[in-house]
């Protein structure tokens, strides 16, 4: 035992930190979706014991489930898109053009780019009557003023900006998959005969199965933590009436989060995050299953 105190100690930094700003937090997280804010001016001291009773308001919801619902809209937008266009940009700059490095960087760069600010600059680009988008899509004869105040196409919009800021990942996933393609493979097609659309069709899209279906995967879980970019661009507005009921054309579930949280209804808050766990790590298992049968 003696001779291990030493691996033991090394350990000991990070299991400390693991502990305290990991552990501890999904523990508390716990306790806090078992409890109830009773007092607001003691909100961690005058919380009452529930039980499961966070969770059974929840089911009964119609925010949470409506949000659950543009949640997955967002992601049947997004996902799709974000995979086009990282396609097209990797099969684009896949090639030996003179500064395709300088492109390739370019394109990234969005990406590490913090998505609140992303969010603001495309609230300005969205802008009526001066917003660069709004004034283009005039020029061309789309009067759409105020996309991000319309229930229509304020959630493909803030998609688009989200897909534009986010291709650049995607991209140099397809392109190290690409570049690891044989050559012999795409030379045997040529005498065969095949096209570039046959070539690409049935030996490149096979061949990056397994990065589609990653970024499917990373796909949905970003849609079920989305927060940031709606909170910079509508704020989940804007309100739409369904059911008799006013509710935001863009509240996703983890805006939706926040706001219960910003009212100090920590407990219910915590209990609509444990439901997203639950559904990512049900989906991520699935997903998982899906990806080992295919490779």
């Amino acid at each position: 035992m003696k001779r291990y105190l030493g691996d033991y100690a090394f350990i000991v930094p990070f299991l400390s930190i693991f502990l305290i700003f990991l552990a501890f937090p999904v523990f508390y997280a716990v306790y806090l979706s078992l409890h109830r804010v009773e007092d607001l001016y003691n909100v961690f001291g005058g919380l009452r014991f529930v039980g499961f009773g966070n969770y059974i308001m929840l089911f009964k919801d119609i925010r949470f489930w409506w949000s659950l619902l543009i949640t997955f809209y967002y992601a049947v937008l997004s996902i799709p898109a974000g995979i086009f266009f990282s396609l097209i940009l990797a099969s684009l700059l896949n090639n030996r053009l003179k500064g395709v490095t300088i492109y390739r960087s370019a394109f990234f760069l969005p990406y590490i780019l913090d998505v609140f600010v992303v969010g603001i600059v495309w609230t300005f680009l969205y802008s009526s009557p001066y917003g660069i988008v709004t004034r283009l899509l005039a020029r061309i004869g789309l009067h759409t003023p105020g996309l991000l105040s319309n229930p229509k196409t304020a959630l493909p919009a803030v998609v688009l900006a989200m897909t534009l800021k986010n291709s650049g990942f995607g991209m140099i996933l397809f392109l190290s998959t690409m570049q690891n393609i044989s050559p012999s493979l795409y030379e045997a097609a040529m005498i065969d005969g095949a096209s570039a659309y046959t070539r690409f069709r049935h030996i490149t899209i096979p061949m990056l199965k397994p990065v589609i279906l990653f970024m499917v995967i990373i796909g949905f879980i970003g849609a079920l933590s989305a927060f940031a970019e709606f909170y910079a661009t509508t704020g989940g507005g804007p309100s739409v009436v369904v059911a008799g009921r006013s509710l935001g054309a863009t509240e996703v579930s983890g805006l939706y989060l926040y706001r219960n949280f910003e009212a100090l209804k920590l407990g219910y808050a915590a209990s609509i995050s444990f439901i997203l766990l639950l559904i990512t790590l049900v989906f991520s298992y699935i997903s998982s299953g899906i990806m080992r049968e295919r490779l």
